[in-house]
């Protein structure tokens, strides 16, 4: 008879990601899985939306029935409840509604929502009809919002063209309930600084890679952000630190596809 080789079972920090999946790998849940591995962290997910969609566009979204999504964050949350949780795309009312229900009721710490509206060929991942339902329902749940510069525009309800734009939009939806909000300026025409209000501001300053390799950095960010979070850094610690992360996987990004090729999260 063999001898039975004794496991060495180790602890582990796990993280979860309820957002939509990319088939060609660069966003979305599977970005989210990679960002989570990188950080050595045990990712898990829920799918919400299975996009068809590659470096260059977007085919088409299928949204998953919301009793598959309540199916799916039961069976994580009864068994493994994550240290952080990242929401990436929220692709329709009924969508919102159950997500916002689940958190009501699991209560689950370090949330970060990425507010995904389009994809970065134009293709609207959250229809116009939803956006006034993702303020309602989303915003006061999240402990760290992440909206691009268009994405805020869409949520404040007016244009922003300066880091003083930021400045006012990140502390508008910090007012409608978020607890820190981070406005990133890749889309800044001034420089590519981000702007953080968590109750006071914080610049926080980027130099611009001369690529158009980032497809994907929007989730990858958000997926850091919680990473750091469920690793135990503040917030502030945390963006840094995620900002660093994302700045190096753009710098060493991919040489993948025809359109907007993906970062590289395992550039470590």
């Amino acid at each position: 008879m063999k001898d039975i080789i004794k496991p060495h079972t180790q602890n582990a920090i796990p993280i979860l990601s309820i957002a939509g999946s990319d088939c060609s790998g660069g966003a979305g849940i599977q970005a989210d899985l990679k960002t989570f591995s990188a950080h050595k962290l045990f990712g898990m997910s829920v799918i919400l939306s299975v996009v068809a969609e590659n470096t260059a566009r977007v085919i088409s979204s299928h949204d998953i029935p919301t009793q598959y999504i309540n199916d799916q964050i039961k069976a994580v949350f009864e068994d493994i409840p994550p240290y952080a949780t990242k929401i990436g795309m929220l692709g329709s009312n009924a969508i919102i509604e159950c997500i916002a229900e689940n958190l009501a009721f699991y209560k689950p710490q370090n949330v970060v929502i990425d507010p995904v509206m389009f994809a970065k060929n134009g293709f609207p991942l959250m229809p116009q009809n939803t956006r006034e339902t993702f303020k309602k329902k989303m915003i006061s749940l999240c402990d760290v919002l992440t909206p691009n510069i268009p994405e805020a525009e869409e949520l404040c309800g007016f244009s922003i063209k300066s880091e003083e734009d930021m400045r006012q939009g990140a502390k508008a939806l910090y007012e409608m309930g978020a607890k820190a909000v981070l406005i990133k300026g890749g889309h800044g025409l001034e420089n590519a600084n981000d702007v953080l209000y968590n109750g006071a501001f914080h610049i926080l300053h980027s130099a611009r890679i001369g690529t158009t390799n980032t497809h994907g950095t929007g989730c990858t960010l958000s997926s850091a952000i919680a990473c750091n979070l469920a690793l135990g850094f503040d917030v502030l610690q945390a963006i840094k630190r995620a900002k660093d992360y994302v700045f190096g996987a753009i710098l060493y990004s991919l040489k993948l596809g025809k359109g907007n090729g993906p970062t590289n999260h395992f550039f470590r």
